[in-house]
């Protein structure tokens, strides 16, 4: 069997790092990339044992045939598969088989592939827990690694720490320590190996269908209920195409499009289907008895139907990753298929060359947006808004998610060169100041991280404001910049302040000497912009007003008032908590 040229660079990169670390490492590679591929390439050069795992009993078999395509031999150890072998060099399981051994689970192995890997729980006294306490035992040095075309979770985030790029995830301890390898989707298809996508967003009918959770009967319109249109149309279009798979939003919306669709071409898969059902719709599906496949979140991993040209997207997500997955299902090769459509009727948006953020989207119409470190030059991912012109608009990144060298004992007056520990770049696009020693903390941080003493809690901010007389609190929807001048007769910029009931409060910068301009960048600009860290050059007081659409509002503006009227003494940004914003519902 010949590798594609990135499965060879994955399988380099996998020897590459286990040959100077022990760290568990991980894969991301996108549906149709050929991870069962990229395993039994693994497992065919490897010296010892390999033990590769995931779960469900599909992607075992699957596996296991790549394996034995490449002339090769393997048990499998599978109650599903009805096979509970692993005396072999090479073993396919699946984890709920193996957590649930006796001795199986206790065989020394040196290195452990687990496909899917971003189910893996290392929590309380979880199957995958078991089984990894029980293989180190037996061999404390067997290596770990991971494949998944999803290495974000939105119930936990990232499953790893660093990025073989230079970003760093999470400082938090993870499944896997490193990805040393990804290939984007977009790749996949420009080098002809994925089918294009033709995506249609169908936003119009976001605001139509349930959300994950909710109950679809609550959803109707003039013309009639939101489902049955979509699947009306669907049925229209249904002739023209081969394999048309349904992502539903709930179990019970997914019993409401199977009930619009034609009973003898249509079936549905949940979490609740018996694996015999399930095996046999899937089946049917594949040889082309249904036209309609119907799923509820279990169809996003595992499931190779390379017939399937078009999708209907009627559920909705915050993972870039998963909206990918979902498209993916419809992107393999297949005779005369030159192109899957995909109807997004739940009017996502996401791009297939978009990398996950690893934040849910701050606003529907928020976008993957590139914004550079000015202090290392890192290139971050984050929600932002572009212009027309591909010019960066605002951006939501809180710091730099690059890593850079630190060096140990500099001082020191040994002949060998310093040693080097890589960290998290310091700069933040967004901060909380601290009012004693001025270091910059998280948005969200209570205590400084540098003097360690307790932060203004936003909301006993508020409280103790509100309570006082010479005290106004505006909740902010909005400002506007107007040129001034100051008694001395240099030029000034007003900035105004508005809540959404007409208060305002307004403070006069003076806008000529560098002096002044400094203060006006550190009181106003630092913590207004909509876009920080992105260069700034605004040359003159009408040049700024002339921008003022590069300022964000605040979400809350203090004033106090004074004898000659109202000075604003703070203002509120990124604010979550009991008080109600201006852009919230009442």
């Amino acid at each position: 069997m010949q590798l594609r040229p990135y499965q060879k660079d994955a399988v380099s990169a996998v020897i590459k790092h286990f040959r100077h670390h022990q760290s568990p490492a991980l894969l991301v590679l996108p549906t149709g990339a050929g991870k069962s591929v990229i395993i039994a390439e693994l497992a065919r050069i490897a010296r010892g044992r390999v033990l590769v795992l995931t779960h469900v009993q599909e992607l075992v078999e699957q596996n296991h045939a790549k394996f034995v395509a490449m002339g090769q031999q393997a048990d499998i150890y599978s109650a599903g598969l009805g096979l509970k072998q692993a005396s072999a060099k090479v073993v396919f399981a699946s984890i709920q088989s193996l957590a649930a051994s006796t001795d199986a689970k206790h065989q020394a192995f040196s290195m452990v592939v687990v496909d899917e890997c971003h189910r893996i729980n290392l929590d309380g006294d979880s199957q995958y827990k078991q089984v990894f306490d029980a293989l180190t035992t037996a061999n404390p040095k067997v290596k770990t690694l991971g494949l998944t075309a999803t290495p974000y979770r939105l119930d936990k985030g990232w499953i790893y720490q660093k990025h073989a790029n230079g970003t760093l995830r999470s400082a938090e301890p993870k499944p896997f320590e490193h990805c040393i390898f990804e290939l984007p989707i977009g790749q996949l298809i420009k080098q002809k190996f994925l089918t294009p996508a033709n995506i249609v967003d169908g936003a119009v009918a976001s605001l139509l269908l349930p959300a994950e959770g909710e109950e679809s009967e609550s959803f109707t319109i003039a013309q009639g209920r939101a489902t049955t249109l979509i699947c009306e149309h669907l049925v229209r279009l249904s002739p023209d195409f081969n394999g048309i798979l349904i992502f539903a939003a709930s179990v019970a919306h997914g019993n409401e499009i199977l009930s619009r669709l034609p009973s003898e071409e249509a079936a549905l898969i949940t979490g609740e289907t018996k694996s015999r059902d399930r095996e046999a719709i899937i089946n049917d599906f594949k040889a082309k008895k249904l036209k309609f496949l119907v799923n509820v979140s279990v169809l996003t991993t595992g499931f190779d139907a390379p017939h399937i040209d078009l999708i209907a997207i009627l559920r909705r997500t915050d993972s870039v990753a998963l909206y990918q997955q979902m498209v993916g299902r419809g992107l393999r090769l297949a005779d005369g298929k030159e192109e899957c459509l995909v109807l997004d009727y739940a009017g996502n948006g996401y791009s297939l060359f978009a990398p996950e953020v690893g934040e849910p989207k701050p606003k529907s119409d928020s976008q993957v947006v590139d914004v550079p470190c000015p202090k290392c030059g890192h290139t971050n991912h984050f929600w932002g808004k572009m212009d027309e012109n591909g010019c960066l608009l605002e951006h939501f990144g809180r710091r730099c998610q690059g890593l850079v060298d630190q060096f140990d004992d500099l001082d020191s007056e040994e002949v060998s060169p310093p040693s080097t520990q890589q960290q998290q770049c310091d700069f933040r696009f967004r901060f909380k100041e601290c009012p004693d020693c001025l270091a910059e903390n998280d948005i969200a941080a209570r205590n400084c991280h540098q003097c360690n003493k307790p932060l203004v809690d936003p909301d006993k901010r508020l409280k103790e404001v509100l309570k006082l007389k010479d005290y106004m609190v505006l909740r902010c929807s909005g400002l506007s910049l107007s040129l001034s001048q100051l008694k001395s007769g240099q030029e000034a910029i007003n900035v105004t302040w508005h809540d959404e009931d007409g208060a305002e409060l307004s403070q006069r910068y003076g806008f000529a000497t560098p002096g002044q301009k400094g203060a006006f960048y550190h009181n106003f600009v630092r913590m207004h912009l909509k876009a920080p860290g992105q260069p700034l050059r605004l040359k003159d007081a009408n040049d700024v007003v002339n921008n003022a659409n590069l300022f964000r509002h605040p979400d809350f503006v203090v004033g106090r008032k004074e004898k000659w009227g109202w000075k604003v003494i703070d203002c509120l940004f990124d604010y979550q908590g009991r008080y109600r914003k201006a852009d919230s519902a009442y």
